[in-house]
């Protein structure tokens, strides 16, 4: 699985572009994430869920951690997202 289909989604709609790496930080630190919510509020809401994991698993993010990940992010931004229910 290449990581550009998910950065061309998550990155499409903002001006400050991320790498996979950088996304891949943000899955695994809240900080980070609220940093850039946007891209994590397309990530969750946009990306397919089997994208997500393929993606997650490129990283060694297991998927309880990507949940995890999903449900704080939900529970920080108040959005519903398919990982997370």
């Amino acid at each position: 699985m290449s990581p550009a289909l998910v950065l061309t989604t998550v990155n499409a709609p903002h001006r400050k572009q991320l790498n996979a790496q950088q996304l891949a930080d943000c899955l695994k630190n809240q900080a980070k994430a609220k940093a850039v919510a946007g891209h994590m509020s397309v990530f969750f809401g946009e990306v397919d869920p089997a994208l997500q994991l393929a993606f997650a698993s490129l990283f060694e993010i297991t998927e309880p951690e990507l949940v995890a990940a999903a449900k704080a992010f939900a529970a920080y931004s108040g959005a519903s997202y398919p990982l997370a229910a």
